[in-house]
């Protein structure tokens, strides 16, 4: 095959977008029509998630940054909740038998804000309507009644006790320790004297008729005691009875309203029964006593326990919420109890003080969260599962198990969850939770794959225009025309370098587009085409490119050497890519190969010193392969070579290299020059096929940049694998000069082919009888292959006699290589 017949044609250098193919002069035409670039593997899945509603089908949203994984479910969702019945609202309110935990009602949606206005109203009323009640004449009246009545009957107790008391000889009297019976003479009380005057008998009798006197005073204290019990409980019954037809008449028609809702019936029968046990807390609270110069605030009695914590409020006009939250600490996600700092410093906290999470808000519909985020923020990710195994929200204070003391705080009631998990996350993240997490494959059983790069079709193009025209619009940019569209497809194809593929980076498409737009109108242009784009390009380039063009200058100036003219043995430039945050460049690399005699085989100096990685070992001990199989089928191979990137003093890693090693190997073993002005990419095996590298846009742009510094001859180009042909997106710069025959691009698809082109010489295939044609290449290797063998054999018989003429053990005979 000959040079000619190597060559890349000019027009599949690059893929050019036609502008014809789109039907529109600007954006602006098509910006209002719906579309979206979609990615059917990834939607697929998605729907498959949305649509499965057993737990533990969860999403998770694998692929790079800026491949459109938020706004793709974001537009998902929006289509799949708009037809879908809006979820339950949450409200927590006060639990009047275990205060510390509150309970937690659900009502359709809108009902819970509608409770909360219901119970203030009803408060309201109490705090009106009650006062006065208790405050009205007929109450009064019936309270005076009541009391009169008491009195009346503990009056005529007594005044019973009294006659009874009067009429032998006793008297009931109040002293400070109470009520006493005394004995009577002549209407006075006894002396002391005069009792201990009396006769025995008479003193006998007199203490008789005292304590039956005092057991009948005690008879008719319990009596009263009694009676004033019973008057409690009157007038208990009567504030009872006046409760009941203040507070009934407001809560009947609530509990009516609220007919279908049990949990919401019991809690309104505990909202009556407790006003109706503290109808006191209504009336008016009476002022502190005052201390001079200090003024104390009036006690008023609280209400907050009759309120409604309306935690969740969903509008009845919407569907499913979708809930993206961007920092899902624990509080932001799970919900929190706050507290209020009082006088003295002491905190208080209520029901009232509950406040919701994502989780909450998203009940019934969808969360959306960063994997990374959940991950990296404490006890997020363990709670999360949590929530998914047991299906309920449950608010705690995570840190009280790290506290040396407990906390009195509230336990509310645990709301049933009811959520589609969809998480968002590259696919590293993915592999370390699969492997390393056990319980994430049972909730999140669903993964959605964004692929980097879509395949060009003809309906992906038109929605990449309208992916253009909708950013147009929304930001206010300056609409593009077809030949900008074109220019921003190309450069799409050029970002995953891949004629037939387009990047689904819309982060930088993005960019790009604002960028253009930029330059268009700084220069007081209407339209966005392809020259601007190409500005855009260019700029941005210019804006990252000093290390490449520092790196430029030294090989234009001699610094770093590299040859792009002439002929040298052993000698060949290789070409990498460097990576710089985001921008890369391609850059040639000297490759030297010496050989000599001997049995150390391949040497790799980068190996020998610790600057190359296991894949550029891989690839040198390749070659080993390489020669084996082709020259060492009748005899063993014995050579020494050393093999190294000149002028490289960092690590070197990856195969991309091997084939232009093997190219300068077989070069410095034949003897034959290399060209100087070829550049050589693409990895080799053991048969000889040339295997596809990455980055060839790059290294061919890179080594045209030292041909051009250095002078263009018509003579130089770059080698690629053949079956990198498809990944060609190379500059205009570069096809210019190509097509005006300044610059060549060769593919190859056999080691052969390639040495062919380097020498100017024919290869050579092997004849039935294992030799190669004379004069070609693979016959130059062959002979010196098998010259260094002999000379090998025949040094070590000379050694091997020298050792017995002097009784020394012989040296062992030449044999095959070991790396």
């Amino acid at each position: 095959m000959s040079e000619t017949d190597c060559r890349v044609p000019v027009e599949k250098l690059r893929w050019v977008c036609d502008p014809a193919l789109f039907n529109f002069k600007t954006t602006e035409e098509i910006a209002g029509l719906e579309g979206s670039v979609t990615q059917h593997r990834a939607t697929a899945a998605i729907d498959f998630g949305l649509g499965m509603p057993n737990n533990g089908f969860n999403i998770y949203l694998a692929g790079d940054a800026g491949t459109g994984r938020t706004s793709t479910i974001r537009q998902m969702l929006q289509k799949y909740v708009k037809d879908t019945s809006p979820p339950s609202d949450w409200c927590y309110v006060h639990n009047f038998h275990s205060p510390d935990a509150p309970l937690a009602l659900a009502l359709p949606a809108g009902m819970g804000k509608e409770l909360a206005a219901d119970m203030r109203e009803l408060l309201d009323y109490m705090r009106s309507d009650i006062p006065t009640a208790l405050e009205s004449k007929e109450y009064e009246t019936n309270r005076v009644t009541l009391i009169e009545q008491f009195q009346e009957k503990n009056g005529e107790i007594f005044s019973a006790l009294e006659k009874e008391a009067s009429d032998r000889g006793f008297a009931l009297q109040r002293t400070v320790s109470g009520l006493v019976i005394v004995p009577q003479k002549e209407g006075r009380n006894f002396t002391q004297e005069e009792y201990e005057a009396l006769e025995k008998d008479e003193r006998e009798q007199l203490d008789s008729v005292g304590r039956a006197l005092t057991e009948r005073l005690n008879d008719c204290l319990r009596q009263v005691r009694e009676n004033e019990k019973l008057l409690r409980d009157a007038l208990s019954q009567l504030d009872r009875e006046l409760g009941l037809s203040a507070v009934g008449h407001h809560l009947d028609p609530l509990k009516e309203k609220y007919v279908g809702f049990q949990k919401v019936q019991k809690y309104l029968d505990d909202v009556q029964e407790d006003l109706l046990l503290n109808l006191e807390d209504f009336k008016p609270q009476a002022a502190p006593p005052q201390i001079p110069g200090l003024k104390l605030p009036k006690q008023e009695p609280t209400f907050e326990r009759y309120e409604v914590n309306v935690l969740v409020e969903n509008n009845p006009e919407n569907g499913a919420p979708m809930v993206f939250e961007s920092n899902p600490t624990y509080t932001n996600l799970f919900g929190r109890i706050e507290n209020i700092m009082q006088m003295g410093g002491m905190a208080s906290t209520n029901f009232t003080l509950i406040k919701p999470g994502a989780l909450h808000r998203a009940n019934g519909g969808y969360l959306i969260v960063d994997a990374r985020e959940v991950l990296i923020n404490p006890f997020a990710w363990e709670s999360l599962k949590r929530c998914i195994r047991n299906m309920e929200i449950k608010i705690e204070d995570v840190l009280e198990q790290y506290r040396f003391m407990t906390v009195v705080s509230l336990k509310p009631e645990p709301i049933p969850l009811n959520a589609k998990i969809i998480m968002i996350g590259s696919l590293w993240i993915y592999y370390l939770l699969f492997h390393m997490e056990p319980d994430y494959r049972k909730f999140f059983k669903v993964k959605a794959d964004f692929d980097n790069r879509i395949n060009r079709t003809p309906e992906v193009m038109h929605d990449y225009a309208l992916f253009v025209a909708a950013h147009c619009c929304k930001e206010g940019l300056l609409p593009f025309d077809a030949t900008g569209v074109a220019a921003l497809l190309e450069h799409a194809s050029r970002l995953v370098e891949d004629q037939e593929r387009l990047s689904s980076q819309f982060t930088e498409l993005s960019d790009l587009i604002r960028e253009a737009s930029y330059w268009a109108k700084r220069e007081g242009a209407e339209v966005v085409d392809r020259g601007w784009v190409k500005r855009a390009v260019h700029e941005k380039t210019f804006r990252s490119n000093r290390i490449e063009e520092r790196i430029q200058e030294y090989l234009a100036q001699g610094v770093i050497l590299c040859d792009t003219k002439g002929s040298v043995v052993g000698q060949i430039n290789g070409l990498s890519v460097m990576t710089l945050g985001d921008y890369a460049f391609g850059r040639p690399s000297r490759l030297t190969i010496r050989v000599s005699q001997g049995r150390a085989g391949m040497v790799n100096i980068e190996r020998e010193v610790k600057l190359s990685g296991p894949i550029h070992d891989k690839g040198v001990l390749i070659l080993t392969g390489y020669l084996a199989g082709k020259f060492a089928q009748d005899q063993p191979l014995s050579f020494s070579a050393h093999i190294c990137f000149e002028q490289s003093y960092e690590g070197v890693e990856g195969d991309s290299a091997s084939s232009a090693e093997l190219y300068g190997l077989l070069s410095a073993i034949s003897g034959l020059p290399i060209r100087q002005g070829i550049a050589v990419t693409g990895s080799v095996n053991q048969h000889g096929q040339i295997q596809p590298i990455g980055g060839v846009n790059y290294k061919i742009e890179g080594f045209y940049n030292v041909c051009k510094a250095k002078g263009l001859t018509g003579e130089q180009g770059v080698l690629i694998p053949k079956i990198n042909e498809h990944n060609l997106m190379l500059s205009d710069e570069v096809v210019q000069a190509v097509q005006e025959g300044m610059f060549h691009i060769w593919s190859v698809q056999e080691v052969d082919q390639g040495i062919e082109i380097l020498t100017g010489m024919e290869a050579g295939k092997m004849g039935e009888d294992g030799s190669y044609p004379e004069g070609s290449v693979n016959f130059l290797v062959q002979q010196r292959l098998k010259k260094m063998f002999d000379n090998m054999r025949r040094l070590a018989q000379q050694d091997k006699e020298q050792a017995k003429e002097e009784g020394a053990l012989p040296l062992p005979e030449p044999g095959p290589l070991k790396d």
